[in-house]
């Protein structure tokens, strides 16, 4: 009988109930050897074969509740029971126990009649033996039948309640470990996004201007200056390190940018944010060309944080994601046909954003490319500010953005947008879903006649 976990309560209880159970079958064996009863030799033998016939089952592991082995082993004991009370008016005792193993070993339908009927009997017995008729004869054992029910029913609803706060206590401690190794994994995404920023707009920039001046010097100095031979070594340590700089850059990219292209990134992101309840599509338009590291950052955060958003507030049935190359930008379209929000209200700065834009008063870039460093970069014109950042990581955007007041996901991607000189529009309305669409100007290599890559 081991169908619950072993704790201090449930094995005290165990306990008393063995005790009560061999308990009272000594006592009935001590009374009937004591008397002198003529049928006292076959009450002693009973008795025990009803201990060693409990004790077996209780030491048997198919004894479970709610199973066949533990009916039959209740049959068991019930007959030899009324064995033992047709020869004892002292067995009636007996069926105190008895209650507390059916109504937790058979199921509600069949414990509650067992019950009853094991109480008729004891009432029955002790009145064939002639005993004296007293209230007592039958509120006994009725009470007894009661308490019983009472008490596993009572604690049969506070097992359940347990169990329910233990399942919610290791769902809440999970919850916690998997929402610390989200973080740990958006801050390391973040830094390493800021360094190859960092390195990007410093030290490659840096070699990049100095490479260029030194290859000037070389083309002013005659081909005999004794100052050639130093200058030419110098530009070629700056290339050199300059190489090594981008390389570093290009390790430090998001690791789904890493191992393939943009179109590629957001394909699989559509298929990890799909669940049963939620179908995501991904659709590329127009030719594809090569993006700048710092265009593909912004627009692959960005589809991070919307389908997060989507995922947490939306309750969407369907989102699409469309990836849109033209000949002179690139556009970002997340569409989900959610519950959506008042379209008059920006959740990030108070402001109407029903089909607002985010970028300078005409339109155009902000903080435009720069022309990568005179045209030696190996990303093209991506001299913009970084790796499109000012949200840490579209992780961490996902579990911050809300839809009521105080969220910071559509402000970091307006921020990620304006960094670029693009622009964000945010379409919604209740029970219309939301539209979010970023556009980044194409660099101008991207936009040659040719549309070579950037």
């Amino acid at each position: 009988m081991n169908a619950r976990s072993h704790t201090p309560v449930t094995t005290g209880l165990r306990l008393c109930l063995h005790g009560l159970l061999v308990g009272l079958l000594v006592l009935a064996a001590a009374r009937a050897a004591g008397g002198h009863a003529p049928r006292s030799t076959a009450v002693v033998v009973l008795a025990g074969v009803m201990a060693v016939l409990y004790g077996a089952g209780v030491a048997a592991r198919s004894v479970q509740p709610r199973t066949r082995a533990s009916a039959l082993w209740l049959a068991g004991l019930g007959a030899v029971w009324l064995s033992l009370l047709a020869l004892s008016p002292d067995a009636l005792w007996v069926a105190f126990p008895l209650y507390f193993l059916q109504l937790h070993l058979l199921p509600a339908h069949w414990g509650l009649p067992a019950v009853a009927a094991t109480a008729a009997a004891a009432i029955s017995g002790f009145l064939l033996h002639g005993q004296e008729i007293t209230p007592g004869t039958f509120v006994g054992p009725l009470l007894g039948a009661a308490v019983a029910v009472a008490t596993v029913l009572g604690y049969e609803a506070l097992f359940r309640e347990s169990e329910r706060r233990r399942e919610l206590i290791e769902e809440l401690v999970s919850t916690r470990a998997e929402l610390a190794a989200a973080e740990r994994t958006a801050g390391t995404l973040a830094e390493r996004e800021r360094l190859a920023r960092e390195i990007h707009d410093t030290l490659a920039q840096g070699l990049s201007s100095i490479q260029l001046l030194l290859r000037a010097a070389e083309h002013t100095l005659p081909d005999d200056a004794p100052a050639a031979a130093h200058v030419r070594r110098a530009r070629e340590a700056a290339q050199e390190n300059l190489a090594e700089a981008r390389r570093f850059v290009r390790a430090l990219t998001p690791p789904d940018l890493e191992h393939g292209s943009l179109a590629g990134a957001l394909a699989r992101l559509s298929a990890r944010t799909r669940t049963p309840d939620l179908a995501v599509r991904f659709a590329v338009s127009g030719t594809p060309v090569e993006l700048p590291t710092p265009y593909e950052v912004a627009l692959l955060r960005t589809a991070q944080s919307a389908l997060a958003n989507t995922v947490r507030h939306a309750d969407a049935r369907r989102a699409e994601v469309t990836l849109t190359y033209m000949d002179t930008s690139v556009c970002l379209d997340v569409v989900d046909d959610g519950r959506g929000f008042d379209g008059g209200l920006d959740p990030g700065s108070g402001r109407g954003f029903h089909g607002s834009r985010s970028g300078s008063p005409d339109g155009g870039p902000d903080d435009g490319p720069d022309n990568g460093g005179h045209g030696t970069d190996g990303h093209g014109t991506d001299g913009h500010g970084g790796h499109g950042g000012h949200g840490p990581d579209g992780v961490r955007e996902g579990r911050g953005a809300r839809e009521d007041r105080g969220g910071f996901g559509l402000p970091a991607m307006r921020a990620r947008a304006r960094s670029l000189g693009g622009t964000l529009s945010v379409e919604s309305a209740p029970g219309q879903g939301t539209a979010v669409a970023v556009t980044l100007p194409l660099p101008a290599a991207t936009t040659s006649p040719g549309r070579s890559a950037a």
